[in-house]
């Protein structure tokens, strides 16, 4: 009999200790599942937030200022071109050519 119960011991104490082992390898294994269950997560749902997000509004353009009478402008510069044509300064040649510049704009 005490052959027995010796084998007896023994086979409980192996079974003991591999439960033990494997209780501890499952709860190490768990553990990092878990961490990369939650990066994954984390990734997936940074992803989402980029994809449902609202277009950025669009930036509304300054109103341009209308130019300056540019009528004004031009009648001011021929009445300065005309003046210079009576004065001498200017050929009747050159004074076509400006006015047709400052007509064209």
């Amino acid at each position: 009999m005490p052959g027995l119960l010796r084998g007896i011991v023994r086979t409980a104490a192996v079974a003991g200790t591999a439960t033990a082992v494997h209780g501890r390898i499952q709860r190490r294994q768990d553990a990092k599942f878990a961490q990369r269950d939650a990066e994954t997560a984390a990734t997936r749902d940074e992803a989402y937030a980029e994809q449902t997000a609202p277009p950025p509004a669009p930036v509304a353009a300054a109103p341009v200022a209308p130019p300056p009478s540019a009528t004004s402008d031009r009648l001011d510069q021929l009445k300065t071109l005309g003046e210079l044509k009576q004065s001498g300064v200017l050929t009747d040649a050159e004074f076509e050519a400006q006015k047709a510049k400052i007509l064209a704009g």
